[in-house]
């Protein structure tokens, strides 16, 4: 039975999009059929960061409306073996009483894939709540700045009223200077969130590169980022992995 991981963040600039093309990317290059699925409606980026934007033509409206079955929908990366890649409608409107159809969808994908990715909304709005409403584990992206903080903050208080317990924390774009400038460490962040570390991420070149080159990351080799992201995906799968630390 697959697993669902939706990934989210408390505002946007965080690099949660970057953050689930590099994760989905790990999983499949370490063997897992992996599907992700951009959930951010109207803004959706996911397949830039995939490489993936000529190859989406069907989005998961069409799954939710049964008009397109789940295999049918879905493209395969040219890139990467085993990811593939559903995208977002550009103008639908959620409402609470999606919460069904999705939850059949996902049940599908568990049925098909060993794990699901999910590119959850920025924010605490219904998008945010139906994207989480099967999730298995939820992974919050921040950085070290104040506001990125706060927000991961409520987004982990709003995840855990709704009953989802297995919250782990991303930080991303670790610059260790920036922390020193305004006084603050990995722990303070952890601390401040009170949500498990899953993964480090420092700030890298590649990752702005390999958006506008429209290669994923992964396939950007002895890169820090990319062992990181490895790293992180092996610990989604349950492996003890020690953190690098910056």
């Amino acid at each position: 039975m697959g697993k669902i991981v939706t990934v989210t963040s408390g505002k946007g600039g965080t690099g949660k999009t970057t953050t689930v093309a590099a994760l989905s990317s790990c999983l499949a290059a370490l063997g897992y059929k992996t599907l992700c699925i951009d959930f951010d409606v109207g803004m959706g980026n996911l397949d830039l960061a995939l490489g993936m934007e000529d190859f989406s033509v069907i989005d998961f409206s069409d799954v939710l409306s049964e008009e397109v079955e789940l295999s049918n929908a879905v493209s395969e990366s040219p890139h990467i073996p085993n990811l593939f890649f559903l995208s977002a409608p550009t103008d639908c409107e959620f409402e609470e009483t999606d919460r069904a159809p999705i939850m059949k969808m996902f049940a599908e994908i568990r049925e098909t894939f060993d794990y699901c990715l999910i590119d959850s909304p920025p924010g605490i709005g219904i998008g945010f709540a139906l994207a989480h409403c099967g999730a298995d584990m939820s992974v919050i992206v921040t950085t070290g700045e104040l506001p990125a903080m706060r927000d991961a903050t409520r987004a982990a208080g709003t995840l855990r009223d709704m009953e989802i317990d297995n919250l782990r924390l991303l930080v991303n774009k670790v610059n260790e200077g920036n922390l020193r400038h305004i006084r603050t460490t990995v722990d303070d962040i952890v601390d401040t969130t009170g949500v498990r570390l899953i993964g480090l991420i420092p700030e890298d070149k590649s990752v702005f590169r390999s958006l506008h080159e429209s290669v994923p990351l992964a396939l950007y080799y002895k890169r820090k980022a990319v062992y990181d992201f490895l790293d992180a995906a092996r610990r989604i799968t349950g492996k003890e992995i020690s953190l690098r630390q910056y």
